[in-house]
């Protein structure tokens, strides 16, 4: 069975014990030191081999496997290759702003261990585009340089817009010209409730402009044979019946090439409401947000008749959860939360428990238990439409 080398494994397990210690400190300096162990050198490097049902083509893009990190983990492109390293079959990096800019007041991100939650309001902090592009080119030249011997995987670019503009597209335009050579695909994210105004952007009439504007930035650069990097949009959980419906439209309409689904919620479910840190404003990400996002991911699904892939995060910490999100209609699955409480040793115990359920329920592949929910709510359907048939 995959991932199952006992000396490999004791290393991702070993270096996963320094977090309870890490997590003394408050949740964004713990944050930092994550980010510094990476820079060091002190994540582990997985040389097992995914199992063949792990490996998946979306967008005409081989993933060595579906499990990526969500963008907020690596805000700055700091550190993709030990990330990719970890296993991870894609690393997301943002969101970046085109300009530098602090973030919101501190503090700013606080744990819920016992929901295994976390709240955050960082508000797009980021060192900016520059900053991006000049560790994402030094990424590829080393990529270039070390071919087979550098760490397998995709790399997505999560693009923000600065708090205090008022032109969003030209925001979201500026991101893809100065990061778009190097993005296996682009994500244009309009759904952290951290920065006032940008949930707006998921209205109809306003996101039917913006994405018209971004793809033709996009469509207008030149691209290598591979053509251009497909263009995502990062939605909310926090949406209406109509709210949904407008945006599978313009996705379906303006040629979106696939969505995100979905950010961190408003809303503070169940106890989290009677949590001393429930009234601290700002998203809230981890396991009370999985059945929220992953009901908006099937309602997506079934929006855009499947034909959108679509990256299903939001509250996963298991290879079952990653496997819901499949069979609700993801193609590609990203954890955040789970890997800042369990550490590197989380990566192949969810890619070698997603492997056992796609065995188990008979999927020679993640690309064939894609929606795999939906064909099975509408074989009942079927047997009834032809009983009926054969009774007249």
């Amino acid at each position: 069975m995959a991932y199952r080398n006992g000396l490999k494994q004791l290393h991702f397990d070993l270096v996963s014990t320094t977090g309870p210690l890490v997590r003394l400190f408050d949740a964004e300096t713990a944050h930092k030191i994550g980010i510094l162990a990476a820079k060091l050198g002190f994540f582990p490097r997985e040389t097992r081999p995914d199992p063949p049902s792990l490996r998946t083509v979306v967008w005409g893009r081989e993933f060595p496997n579906p499990l990526g990190v969500a963008a907020g983990f690596d805000k700055d492109a700091e550190v993709v290759e030990p990330l990719l390293g970890l296993g991870f079959g894609f690393v997301e990096v943002g969101s970046i702003t085109p300009l530098p800019q602090p973030g919101n007041p501190k503090p700013r991100a606080f744990r819920l261990p016992e929901f295994g939650a976390v709240i955050n309001r960082y508000g797009f902090n980021s060192e900016g585009l520059d900053a991006a592009r000049e560790r994402l080119a030094a990424f590829r030249r080393r990529q270039a340089e070390q071919g087979a011997a550098f760490p397998g995987g995709m790399l997505g670019v999560n693009l923000g817009k600065n708090k205090t503009s008022e032109d969003a597209g030209a925001d979201y335009s500026t991101g893809v010209t100065k990061l778009g050579e190097f993005a296996d695909y682009l994500v244009i994210n309009i759904s952290s409730p951290n920065t006032p105004g940008l949930r707006s952007l998921q209205g109809r009439q306003e996101l039917e402009s913006l994405v018209r504007r971004v793809k033709q930035t996009r469509d207008g650069m030149k691209w290598d044979a591979r053509g251009p990097p497909p263009l995502l949009v990062k939605i909310a959980p926090d949406l209406t019946e109509a709210d949904m419906t407008d945006i599978a439209a313009v996705a379906l309409e303006q040629g979106v090439d696939g969505l995100i689904v979905s950010n961190t919620t408003i809303t503070r479910p169940g106890p989290i409401a009677e949590h001393p840190l429930g009234k601290e404003a700002g998203g809230l990400s981890g396991r009370p947000l999985f059945e929220m996002a992953t009901e908006v991911l099937r309602e997506m699904y079934t929006l855009t008749g499947g034909k959108l892939p679509i990256v299903g995060v939001g509250g996963v910490s298991s290879g079952a959860d990653a496997y819901a999100k499949i069979r609700a209609g993801a193609s590609l699955v990203e954890l955040y939360s789970s890997f800042a409480y369990e550490g590197p040793k989380l990566v192949p115990r969810v890619k070698r428990e997603l492997a056992a359920l796609l065995e188990r329920d008979g999927f020679a592949s993640v690309a064939e238990a894609v929606g795999a929910d939906h064909r099975r709510e509408a074989a009942p359907a079927k047997v009834l439409a032809g009983a009926a048939a054969a009774a007249k």
